[in-house]
């Protein structure tokens, strides 16, 4: 059974959204990711888990066309980096998820690799609930946020607090255990945030434990000198598998959580 959107007649996109599957919508960002990975990871790492997921589940789920390119004004310090603004980045989603409806996907599940997509892929999915009358149910997750990825950030993790911000040792671990050939571990650091426990972040563990549920993006270059934010030499190639094969579960279990959500219908008030 086919699972890539792109490979499918037109036909046979119809009878895939017949079939209820979910169409899964991966999006990341081309981005500096310190010395030692290269400027897809956040491309390669959400591309791989919802491929891999996706082909597991065939009957039901479909695999969107990626949305490659994402909103990163604050690393354009770092040669590599490409953006979009914010405005066209949420239209541009928004815009995929609307034809996805269009053909008959009732549910749709963006999955996000890149940390500053998160809110504007909150405001393209919930405009995409508000444009198809809520007939459609939309959402969004970053591949860290899977139930099963932070379970397995707790067993795994050897870095403390603020090690898998970015770059660090979550992401260069799943870069090793998909194209180890690109990694230059021999120049892998360990780079924290300076900001207050209120403004830092960990991708596997969220906000500080000490500090208020706050946020503050200031341009990356004021916060670090690699790029990294975090400690990619506790990083390998066996944690990596661990954490790619968490999130191919991970994924399939919050799809099949969004299939079996019931569409409610609209109670208007007036």
């Amino acid at each position: 059974m086919k699972y890539r959107f792109a490979e499918m007649i037109w036909y046979e996109v119809k009878e895939a959204a017949e079939q209820d599957r979910v169409a899964v919508l991966p999006v990341a960002t081309y981005e500096d990711h310190g010395p030692h990975l290269p400027v897809d990871t956040d491309v390669v790492l959400c591309t791989e888990i919802c491929e891999r997921a996706v082909a597991r589940i065939p009957s039901e789920a479909v695999l969107a066309p990626p949305v490659p390119h994402g909103y990163s004004p604050h690393h354009m310090d770092f040669h590599g980096t490409l953006t979009i603004t914010w405005d066209t980045f949420i239209r541009y989603v928004k815009d995929v998820c609307c034809s996805l409806a269009h053909h008959g996907f009732k549910r749709i599940l963006v999955v996000n690799g890149h940390g500053s997509n998160t809110p504007p892929l909150d405001l393209a999915t919930r405009l995409t609930v508000i444009e198809t009358e809520g007939r459609v149910l939309c959402g969004s997750v970053n591949h860290w946020g899977l139930r099963k990825v932070k379970e397995a950030g707790r067993e795994l993790r050897e870095s403390d607090y603020g090690g898998t911000s970015h770059g660090g040792e979550f992401e260069t671990s799943l870069y090793l255990a998909l194209r180890p050939d690109l990694v230059d571990m021999s120049k892998a650091v360990d780079e924290r945030s300076p900001l207050s426990n209120s403004f830092q972040s960990d991708l596997l563990a969220g906000g500080h434990p000490e500090g208020s549920s706050a946020n503050f993006t200031p341009y990356w270059s004021t916060k670090t000198a690699s790029g990294v934010m975090g400690d990619a030499t506790k990083a390998s190639r066996e944690k990596g598998e661990k954490f790619l094969e968490a999130g191919i579960e991970g994924l399939i279990e919050l799809v099949r959580e969004l299939r079996a959500t019931e569409i409610m219908d609209r109670r208007d008030q007036h």
